[in-house]
């Protein structure tokens, strides 16, 4: 039997999506009602951590306490693979001992090639291309405040980075109209734009991105790694805030995200970010759920 791994949104169907969009809200209610439900029991989820994180680890380690399983957090300093030990070797040893992989690391060819030695489940907790467990809660998030995202329109203003390439598959894979708002030198991979040409547009001016969208996201304008070009990107960036105005152009009824951390002042105004369209704190909160929703997609036998 093939082991299934989730590397990015495009690893799983349309349906199997809206079922862990589904799963997840369901979860959710379960442990609201405070029911018990521990399908993982016994089971355990290596966490490798190259780039640090608080939802991430959060949402990972307390979704296995809550599904009955038990999270093992893995640092550079914990394991060989920050002493150089081959990523094949790696996986096939640790993939020996326990139930599933989730790897946070900077080139996205690290998951792939820990998919192609592991006898578990490697989910891809982002990388520097893609973050698809961000909109597996971003999905749900939506849905939960205004139904059905299909043939909606999105709009992602700034960076065209791992979390827009994210969106460039989601538009595919969830149906809806994707507008990117970005400078010139900082536009998503020519590759991902091609594929989803159909439903993906770049609009330079983010007024003009913004007009009658249902939902506006936005990320810092420098992700881990970046730390060198703060400056840089901050002047190319400067004009690709979200602001109230932004916020005013697009419908009524349009919500704001972002994965968080927040620079407010920078990517994103106060007012936006704490005002009445942010769902931003059960976008972060669903991150726990979703991938509880994944976890045990993945994991239950």
């Amino acid at each position: 039997m093939t082991t299934k791994h989730f590397l990015t949104l495009k690893s799983m169907t349309p349906q199997e999506l809206q079922y862990l969009l589904r799963r997840g809200i369901e979860l959710k209610n379960m442990q609201k009602a405070g029911e018990i439900y521990q399908p993982l029991q016994n089971k355990t989820l290596a966490m490798i951590f190259e780039k640090a994180s608080t939802r991430t680890r959060i949402s990972f380690e307390v979704g296995m306490t809550q599904l009955g399983g038990h999270a093992l957090f893995l640092s550079p300093r914990d394991t060989q693979l920050g002493r150089g030990e081959p990523i094949e070797d790696s996986a096939r040893v640790i993939s020996s001992m326990v139930d599933g992989i989730m790897v946070r690391t900077f080139e996205h060819s690290i998951v792939e090639t820990m998919a192609e030695y592991s006898t578990v489940p490697i989910i891809n907790a982002l990388t520097d291309d893609f973050h698809p467990c961000q909109l597996l809660a971003d999905m749900q998030t939506y849905y939960e405040h205004r139904g059905s995202i299909q043939g909606k329109t999105v709009v992602w203003v700034g960076d065209g980075n791992n979390m827009c390439q994210s969106y460039i598959n989601a538009a595919q894979l969830y149906d809806f109209k994707l507008r990117i708002s970005c400078p010139k030198g900082f536009e998503p991979r020519d590759d991902l734009m091609a594929m989803a040409k159909d439903r993906v547009e770049i609009v330079r001016d983010p007024m003009d991105a913004a007009q009658g969208a249902d939902l506006i996201v936005t990320d810092v304008w420098a992700s881990m790694g970046q730390e060198d070009e703060q400056r840089l990107r901050k002047q190319a960036l400067s004009h690709y805030r979200v602001t109230k105005d932004i916020m005013d152009q697009a419908d009524k009824d349009a919500v704001f995200m972002h994965c968080l951390p927040a620079h407010r002042g920078e990517e994103v105004m106060a007012e936006v970010i704490d005002g009445k369209q942010s769902v931003v704190w059960d976008e972060a909160e669903n991150r726990l759920h979703s991938q509880k929703a994944l976890l045990e997609y993945l994991m239950v036998k």
